[in-house]
């Protein structure tokens, strides 16, 4: 079945079609990668309506189940698409969608217009394996920059040296976009779980970098934690309960389980250590053609790890105004158990 099927049997019960405006969403239903138009599923076709500058690329794909067109008018041509198959009402994307953008589709489309509940992103939730292999293909050129940064790395280096050669390398083999802007942040300013690199030599100590690249539309996520210099005792514990606590969260997870019980899994290990409050955000999120996706490990999720799910595991600890450490890989389930597909190095790195 169709992802244009299985929408179809998602909004029948309550519109008669549905409009996606959402480039992300478009792409998802259709397997077409287009940045003006629409994509229209009713209960009897599908559709791509966008302009000229797509139509060739949009024949050449051909997605199964579509027509595609390029009308003058592309509202105007949505409506009698309607008119001809009697559509009367149509569901929105209510969370993704302009007011202007609606009142414009209001305008030109006489048809009650209903939100679409969120179906496609519910849709989403769930990847299936060429989705899986794309998330993976592009964790493997995120792996591999890693392996990469750690061998080139100098003193000599700033923060924005280190996310730019990240960025470069992932962009050389292959990636077709960084997932996000690059974290690289050492001593002091690694206790930052969302700071920005410094024209700034690297400072002894922790140094996190959370990076990832695009491939096929899908993001990758991933964060190391090395240490500048030689790593004190201290420093030797708080990184291995790190380690243990994502280890042992990966390890503990099953479909099944509740999401907040393997978040609680890591955080309890953290709070079991001493490092009372020192780990303030979520264990993870899903990950997709967005970066930040549901479902999530989290402390008050309702979810359920499901075959399908696709999450990071990233516990930290971050000491205000001394250092933090994360460690981050991403996971999924399908029919044959929980699979790590994150492979770059973990164990504790000492440099210069």
């Amino acid at each position: 079945m169709t992802r244009a099927e299985k929408l179809r049997e998602k909004f029948s019960n309550f519109a008669d079609a549905v409009i996606i405006t959402d480039e992300l969403n478009q792409y998802y239903i259709s397997g077409f990668r287009f940045t003006d138009g629409y994509v229209v599923v009713t209960k009897e076709s599908a559709h791509i309506v966008t302009d000229f500058r797509y139509i060739e690329a949009a024949e050449m794909l051909a997605p199964a189940g579509f027509s595609i067109c390029a009308p003058k008018s592309m509202r105007q041509t949505i409506a009698e698409i309607f008119q001809k198959e009697g559509v009367k009402t149509v569901a929105f994307e209510e969370k993704r969608i302009t007011y202007a953008e609606l009142e414009a589709l209001k305008a030109d489309i006489p048809a009650e217009f209903v939100p679409s509940k969120g179906i496609i992103e519910e849709m989403r939730r769930f990847k299936d394996a060429s989705e899986i292999a794309k998330v993976e293909a592009a964790q493997k050129i995120t792996d591999d920059a890693f392996a990469h940064i750690v061998k080139v790395m100098t003193p000599e280096m700033t923060e924005i040296d280190v996310a730019v050669e990240l960025e470069f390398f992932m962009r050389k083999n292959g990636a077709e976009e960084k997932s996000f802007d690059t974290i690289a942040v050492s001593g002091s300013a690694s206790s930052l779980p969302h700071g920005v690199p410094r024209n700034k030599k690297l400072e002894r100590g922790f140094f996190t970098m959370d990076y990832g690249c695009v491939v096929d539309g899908y993001h990758s996520d991933m964060t190391r934690t090395v240490v500048i210099g030689k790593a004190d005792e201290e420093m030797k514990r708080l990184y291995n309960t790190v380690l243990k606590a994502q280890v042992t969260a990966i390890e503990g997870a099953k479909v099944g389980m509740k999401n907040s019980a393997i978040d609680k899994i890591a955080r309890d290990i953290i709070e079991d250590a001493g490092y009372h409050g020192c780990f303030g955000h979520s264990l993870g999120h899903g990950v997709g053609l967005e970066i930040h996706e549901e479902p999530r490990f989290a402390p008050r999720s309702t979810d359920f790890f499901a075959v399908g799910h696709l999450i990071t595991v990233e516990p930290g600890i971050y000491i205000a105004g001394k250092y933090g450490c994360r460690i981050e890989d991403m996971i999924y389930a399908d029919e044959n158990g929980v699979h790590d597909i994150t492979h770059a190095d973990k164990s504790l790195i000492e440099l210069f």
